[in-house]
C-alpha cells in the first residue's frame, strides 16, 4: 500500500500534497504504468485522512491524465512518457548567467530614485484610509479620463504651480506616458510625422516608430528645438521638453517658445507635445512657465508624470487635451477604459488634496539639492577640476560633466563600468553618433544616488581617466 507524510506540508491543504506526491511517483517512474492505485476508502484509511481528501486528489491527477478510471475496477496509471523532460532538457546542464559581475558602486543612468526618500509612512496611511472609506468608489469602473477626484487635484496643483489654468475634464490619466503616446497616435492620425529632439531621449522615437508613424529627427540647439530646421521639415507634431531638455539639460526661453507656437500655429493641424517629466525639480529660482500657459491657440498638449517625484515603479501619468482635442477624444477614443487602478487613483488624490505632494517636492527639492552640491564640490576639489567643467547643473536632476581627455568615449565609460560606476556619455543620445556630436561630455544623472558617497566616487572616477 502507498503511503505518504502529512507532516510538515504549511499551508498546503491535504488533497494537494497527497495529489504532488503521487503525481510526483508517476513522474520518476517509482508508480508505473498500467499500476493499480489503491481504492480511495483503503487509501483514505491507510493514510488517516478522509475519503474526499483522497476523492479530490485522484480527480486532479485524473483531470490532468496522469491515471485513468475504469468503471467498477478502480485508477490506473496512464502512460506518461511524453510528459517527462527529457535529459536534453534538463535545466541544470544549462549555462547559468553570470552572477559574478562587479558591483555597482554608483549608478548614474538610473531613474531609479533613493527607497529612503519615498514617504512610505504617508502613503500606506492613506491607502489603508482609502481602502476603509471609499468602498463603493475603488470597485465602480472610472470615467475613461480617470478618477475625477484625482484630476481635480491634478488641475488644483496645476494652477497653484504651474500657473495653468484647466479644467479636470481636459486631463486625461493613464499609466505610464508610453500609453498615452499611443492614444495621441490615434487622436492625431497615422499620417502624421512627428518631430522628435536630437540628441534626445531614444524611447520616444521608439513608441512612434512601433506605431508606425514616421519621425524626423531635429537638432537641438542653444535654445531647445531648432525652429528653422522644423519650418523646413514635413512635420506636423513636434515632441519638445522645454522646461529642461534631456539629454542636453537646456531650458528653452520665452522667447524660442513662441518661435515653437508661431510654428505650430502657422499651418491647421499642427500641434506640440509638451513633455514636462521632471519641471518640479528646477533647484534655482522659479520653474519656467509651460507653453501650455501661454498658448492662445489650443496647438499644447501638456504631458507630465508621477514617476519624477513619486517613484519610477508609481505609472501614473497624465495629458491636457486643448478643447477640440478633448471633443474628438471623447467622440472616437473614450471607449478605452482607464488603466490605472482606483486604488492608486484616490490615494494619490489625497495625496496632493492634503499636501503632502507639495511637502514632498519641496523636501526633495532640498534633498536632491544637498546631492547635487556633494557631487559637483567633490569634483571641483578632485584632481578632475583641471580637465573638466560642469554644466546645466540647475534646472533638473542630471548635469553635464564635459571633460578635457585623449580618450575616447567608449573607452572611458569601459574604465568607469570596470570600477563600478555607471556613466552614459552625451553622443549615445544622437540619432547618428557618427555625426559631428560633442565628445567626451558625459551625463551625471543623480536621482538614484546616495550622496555619503561622493567624494569617494569622484576619486575613484578621477583615477578611472588618469591611471586607468
Amino acid at each position: 500500500m502507498l503511503t505518504y507524510s502529512f507532516t510538515d506540508i504549511g499551508s498546503d491543504s491535504l488533497y494537494h500534497h497527497l495529489y504532488q506526491c503521487i503525481r510526483s511517483d508517476i513522474l520518476s517512474g517509482k508508480l508505473a504504468s498500467g499500476e493499480k492505485l489503491p481504492s480511495k476508502r483503503s487509501f483514505a484509511k491507510n493514510l488517516g485522512v478522509s475519503n474526499i481528501t483522497v476523492e479530490n486528489a485522484y480527480a486532479q491527477l485524473l483531470a490532468e491524465g496522469y491515471i485513468s478510471s475504469v468503471p467498477k475496477k478502480g485508477y490506473y496509471v496512464r502512460e506518461i512518457s511524453g510528459m517527462i523532460p527529457s535529459a536534453g532538457v534538463n535545466t541544470e546542464n544549462r549555462p547559468q548567467q553570470d552572477i559574478s559581475k562587479k558591483r555597482c558602486v554608483a549608478d548614474f543612468v538610473s531613474n531609479r530614485i533613493n527607497p529612503e526618500q519615498f514617504p512610505f509612512s504617508i502613503w500606506a496611511k492613506l491607502l489603508r484610509e482609502t481602502l476603509l472609506n471609499y468602498h463603493e468608489e475603488l470597485l465602480e469602473a472610472p470615467p475613461w479620463g480617470g478618477v475625477l477626484k484625482l484630476r481635480h487635484a491634478i488641475s488644483a496643483h496645476l494652477k497653484a504651480f504651474r500657473n495653468m489654468d484647466v479644467s479636470e475634464e481636459q486631463i486625461i490619466i493613464g499609466a505610464g506616458t508610453e500609453y498615452l503616446y499611443g492614444l495621441l497616435i490615434q487622436l492625431l492620425g497615422r499620417d502624421k510625422v512627428y518631430a522628435v529632439e536630437n540628441p534626445g531621449y531614444h524611447k520616444i522615437a521608439q513608441i512612434y516608430e512601433s506605431n508606425g508613424v514616421q519621425c524626423c529627427f531635429i537638432p537641438v540647439g542653444k535654445t531647445g528645438m531648432d525652429v528653422g530646421e522644423l519650418e523646413k521639415s514635413a512635420c506636423h507634431v513636434a515632441h519638445i521638453s522645454p522646461s529642461h531638455h534631456f539629454p542636453t539639460g537646456i531650458v528653452t526661453p520665452v522667447g524660442a517658445r513662441y518661435e515653437l507656437l508661431g510654428w505650430a500655429t502657422r499651418e491647421e493641424g499642427r500641434y506640440i507635445i509638451e513633455d514636462d517629466y521632471d519641471s518640479e525639480f528646477r533647484l534655482v529660482g522659479k520653474p519656467i512657465p509651460t507653453l501650455q500657459s501661454i498658448d492662445r491657440s489650443e496647438r499644447v498638449i501638456y504631458m507630465n508624470t508621477f514617476t519624477k517625484t513619486l517613484a519610477s515603479t508609481i505609472r501614473i501619468s497624465y495629458m491636457v487635451l486643448p478643447g477640440h482635442l478633448l471633443e474628438e477624444f471623447q467622440k472616437r477614443l473614450s471607449f478605452y477604459s482607464c488603466t490605472v487602478s482606483n486604488f492608486e487613483q484616490y490615494t494619490l488624490a489625497r495625496f496632493i488634496e492634503e499636501g503632502y505632494f507639495e511637502k514632498h517636492i519641496n523636501r526633495m527639492r532640498t534633498y536632491y539639492r544637498r546631492i547635487r552640491d556633494e557631487l559637483v564640490t567633490a569634483i571641483r576639489k578632485s584632481p578632475l577640476a583641471s580637465c573638466c567643467e560642469i554644466a546645466e547643473e540647475d534646472a533638473g536632476l542630471h548635469f553635464l560633466l564635459r571633460m578635457d581627455t585623449g580618450l575616447s568615449d567608449e573607452e572611458l565609460l569601459h574604465r568607469a563600468e570596470s570600477a563600478g560606476i555607471r556613466l552614459s556619455a552625451l553622443a549615445q543620445y544622437y540619432r547618428n553618433p557618427a555625426e559631428n556630436v560633442p565628445r567626451h561630455t558625459f551625463i551625471v544623472n543623480y536621482s538614484g544616488f546616495a550622496g555619503q558617497e561622493a567624494a569617494n566616487v569622484v576619486k575613484m572616477l578621477a583615477k578611472c581617466i588618469f591611471c586607468g
